[in-house]
């Protein structure tokens, strides 16, 4: 049987590559978000006890929840990227398409760097929003509108990546190109 033009046997070479992009990204997002906002929170502890109220302490741990779900929302695209790999049926034939590959990898490189993006926003306000709600507890409602925001960055890319994740073109690989 002749092998499809649109499933060579490195197609699924682009399908890992979007799961772990998806992860990478995602997980650089979440660090460096968790970072930077463990920073603010760090330095809390060198205000004076009369100016910071205990209970603004705990809601300041919010941006470094919201880091955290950046590295979930790429390890739910690598998961569903991964689960829509095929293992080839014998040598030299597979059902796993070009097309999927390359929907595999825009979806992988969508989430991961929406959730590195958002990671950024909410470690750069998460340091100086922590300290400072800190000291003037009326922002903190600021900071949470800001902090979500910031937040909803990863989620828009995950919305867009679980789109594209779901396309597949296996069928592909029943045409075997001109003769």
């Amino acid at each position: 049987m002749p092998i499809s033009p649109y499933c060579p046997e490195y197609a699924p070479f682009f399908g890992f590559m979007g799961a772990a992009l998806a992860l990478v990204f995602g997980n650089m997002g979440a660090a460096y978000g968790t970072w930077k906002s463990a920073i603010g929170l760090a330095t809390i502890a060198k205000l004076p006890r009369n100016k910071v109220q205990t209970e603004m302490v705990m809601k300041s741990i919010m941006p470094v929840i919201l880091s955290g779900v950046c590295g979930i929302f790429g390890l739910i695209i690598a998961v569903i990227i991964s689960s829509g790999m095929r293992t080839p049926s014998g040598p030299g034939t597979t059902t796993y398409s070009l097309y999927t590959g390359y929907a595999h990898l825009g979806a992988g490189l969508t989430v991961g760097l929406s959730n590195l993006a958002s990671g950024l926003a909410i470690g750069m306000c998460g340091t100086c929003g922590v300290q400072d709600s800190c000291r003037q507890p009326k922002l903190y409602i600021g900071m949470v509108l800001i902090w979500s925001f910031g937040s909803a960055l990863g989620l828009y890319g995950l919305i867009v990546a679980l789109i594209i994740a779901t396309k597949d073109g296996s069928e592909l690989c029943e045409l075997t190109g001109p003769s």
